[in-house]
């Protein structure tokens, strides 16, 4: 079973009144398992940025003026997701910009019901809890400590391991499972969880992308948090 785990970052909460793309990030899933293939793009929103937005995912304007257009992109985006099952933490805010540019183009809109909202399996699973991809990060021990600011791509590796987590923190379709039963071994209880990494994930981050953090950082002063 193919799945993409899917995260974008935009100018702002609404594409009817103006907001836009500025980044795609997608991780492929095989048997719920990534196989290396990813997607990401950042988009140029031919648009200013939003300081408050700004401050969410450090994309300014000098950073997406030469990037492309959201129609330069559209149908290589198409092309990786296919038909597989797109897995996005609160589906409903993202799956409403990819498809408001899509109809800027004239294309067809992805189904809703092609998409696998984890926000709303996370809150069946833990209702009253907090749900954010923070949280649930919190909740299962996954590091995030490298999302000093929201990515879309980096976003998307850390909800492949949340949702891994989320429906049962094992491969549920791993193809050995019903040679075992047959066979007789012991099968992992539902407490079972993967190992670390040997090695850390080598980073993504480009050297823009670590100016426009430090200049975002310098610019919230002394006292922030962030210097700590």
């Amino acid at each position: 079973m193919r799945e993409i785990v899917l995260d974008t970052e935009t100018t702002g909460f609404e594409p009817e009144t103006g907001d836009r793309l500025v980044e795609i990030g997608a991780v492929e899933l095989i048997g719920h398992m990534p196989t290396g293939r990813t997607f990401h793009e950042y988009v140029n929103p031919e648009r200013s940025m939003p300081q408050g937005a700004f401050e969410v995912h450090g994309l300014g304007d000098d950073f997406l003026r030469d990037k492309p257009l959201f129609r330069d992109v559209a149908q290589a985006f198409l092309d990786f997701v296919g038909d597989a099952k797109m897995v996005i933490h609160n589906a409903a805010f993202d799956m409403k910009f990819l498809n408001a540019e899509l109809g800027r183009l004239k294309m067809g809109p992805l189904p809703m019901e092609q998409a696998v909202d984890t926000l709303a399996i996370a809150r069946r699973r833990f209702p009253g809890a907090p749900s954010s991809l923070d949280a649930l990060c919190r909740r299962f021990g996954i590091d995030n400590s490298s999302r000093t600011l929201h990515g879309a791509l980096l976003d998307s590796e850390i909800l492949a391991e949340v949702y891994l987590e989320l429906i049962g923190g094992r491969q549920p379709d791993f193809a050995l499972g019903s040679q075992d039963k047959e066979a007789g071994a012991e099968m992992p209880g539902r407490d079972w969880r993967p190992a670390p990494r040997p090695a850390p994930l080598p980073p993504r981050i480009t050297a823009e992308e670590e100016a426009a953090h430090a200049a975002l950082v310098e610019a919230l002063g002394a006292e922030s948090l962030w210097r700590a």
